[in-house]
């Protein structure tokens, strides 16, 4: 893929979602109607203590999925206040389904929330909700 299929090389980096960062977590976004989705499974190096995920790994995939709900329509905006609520600990090794979507836009506002549930049951791990400042180019 290259960088104008991408969309952004200046993204193309991102810690979450950079297909060009080899210690990254690669993730891959797609919008559902008005769902952006995707997945992830926690590894080694995703963890915390008592071999559960660090919950900074956890707040930044829910930060990922709902700026890329914004960036997949094209819109081009930075986070400005973050808030999540961890639910549940998640054990290394298991895969999560991710999911944002939009709340309100407000002038250059736009609030957006995310969940993080367990592919293999649907309970719900970890929410967050994110206010993000949408800018010109």
């Amino acid at each position: 893929m290259n960088d104008s299929e991408r969309g952004r090389p200046d993204g193309n980096r991102c810690f979450v979602c950079g297909p060009d960062n080899p210690d990254g977590l690669q993730l891959e976004f797609r919008l559902d109607g008005d769902i952006c989705r995707s997945r992830f499974t926690p590894g080694p190096n995703h963890c915390g203590y008592d071999d559960q995920t660090h919950g900074g790994i956890l707040f930044s995939v829910l930060d990922d999925v709902m700026a890329n709900w914004l960036f997949l329509q094209g819109v081009r905006a930075h986070t400005a206040k973050g808030e999540i609520r961890y639910r549940e600990p998640v054990a290394l090794g298991t895969l999560l389904e991710l999911s944002g979507k939009l709340v309100k836009r407000k002038g250059r506002l736009a609030i957006l929330e995310a969940i993080a549930t367990r592919a293999t049951d649907g309970v719900a791990v970890a929410e967050a909700q994110g206010t993000f400042m949408m800018i010109e180019d």
